[in-house]
């Protein structure tokens, strides 16, 4: 199977909802909801991707030719590759039911161990989807980040003894998933966390923390004060807020607030290896990409997800060298040009 195949037979069962487009920029599914789309009138998930287009970057081949190294080192982890794959929940709501949260993060999680990456889980209402995401994360040896919704406490800390159980070498909260709709009407009522609570969720999850959702230098530094270890520049992929800016606009003085302090992921409309460059290039450490890996999923399976990731790194691996970075240390922000 190559990619074109891939994308073919993800067309065929992916659901009527999204189109698997050459370029999944958000513009055939606008404000599809059920489905990939993002709220209100759609405009935040295309801004996502439109904005990486505008950054451009510097070719200079003046320079020593080396070997590229894509190595990153993550929490005492190494990977292969500065991407992961990100988050997703309900699946056969939002595309079809070929695959549920827990066939889809058991085929998701392994491939992506196996070829040099590791995968962030989704959750859900079922407890059977965190159920199922920590037992395909334990399979791999800790290798996943499963993400928890911000639940109330109590249900965060039966969801915590679960990943505990798995091994896992980090955990996140999504908590930009605040304005998700189900989790308003829970009794008590879940969503928007204090930093007091925050800290105890930190402390609790007792592997480094990393928050999912910010969106300004002010949310970063208080990410930071709770205790958090990383962050991701994301806003959910325009699905709980309209009219946001997008991450590649924000993530610059999110680096310069806390990039000496924290470890920095963004997410939001990154499609390509030369994307993940431009990211990096701005201060950030690593990538998650989300919707193109479902897209993955259901075109191959495991070998839909081995096809995806060799084709953004060899895609990274050529803007590096045509860049004159040789390892993602050499990457700067004077090889873009915003």
């Amino acid at each position: 199977m190559n990619y074109k195949e891939l994308m073919e037979n993800a067309r065929s069962c992916i659901g009527s909802y999204c189109k698997a487009c050459p370029v999944c920029n958000g513009l055939a599914c606008k404000n599809t909801i059920p489905g990939p789309g993002a709220k209100g009138v759609g405009d935040t998930a295309i801004r996502n991707y439109q904005k990486w287009q505008e950054i451009r970057v510097n070719m200079d081949t003046i320079c020593e030719s080396r070997l590229v190294d894509t190595t990153l080192n993550l929490f005492g982890q190494t990977f292969k590759y500065p991407f992961f794959a990100g988050p997703v929940g309900a699946v056969n709501m939002h595309y079809s039911d070929k695959l549920n949260d827990m066939t889809y993060n058991d085929l998701l999680v392994s491939a992506c161990q196996e070829n040099g990456i590791a995968a962030f889980t989704g959750d859900g209402v079922n407890p059977k989807v965190m159920e199922g995401a920590a037992a395909a994360i334990a399979k791999v040896n800790g290798c996943g980040v499963p993400t928890i919704k911000p639940w109330n406490m109590d249900i965060i800390n039966e969801k915590m003894q679960l990943v505990h159980k798995a091994g896992v070498f980090a955990v996140a909260m999504d908590i930009d998933a605040a304005g998700l709709p189900f989790l308003k009407n829970m009794t008590p009522p879940a969503g928007a966390k204090s930093m007091d609570e925050l800290r105890r969720i930190a402390e609790i999850a007792g592997v480094p923390f990393i928050i999912k959702g910010i969106m300004s230098a002010k949310g970063a530094l208080k990410a930071k004060a709770a205790g958090a270890k990383a962050i991701v520049v994301s806003n959910h992929g325009g699905r709980v807020l309209d009219q946001c800016p997008s991450t590649a606009e924000v993530l610059p003085e999110i680096v310069q607030a806390v990039g000496q302090d924290m470890k920095i992921l963004v997410d939001g409309g990154i499609r390509s290896g030369t994307d993940i460059f431009k990211a990096l290039a701005l201060g950030a450490d690593g990538v998650l990409i989300c919707r193109p890996f479902v897209t993955a999923v259901y075109g191959g399976e495991k070998e839909g997800v081995k096809i995806y990731i060799e084709k953004l790194a060899e895609e990274l691996k050529d803007t590096m060298n045509m860049c004159g970075a040789f390892s993602l240390s050499e990457i700067t922000k004077d090889m873009v040009r915003i």
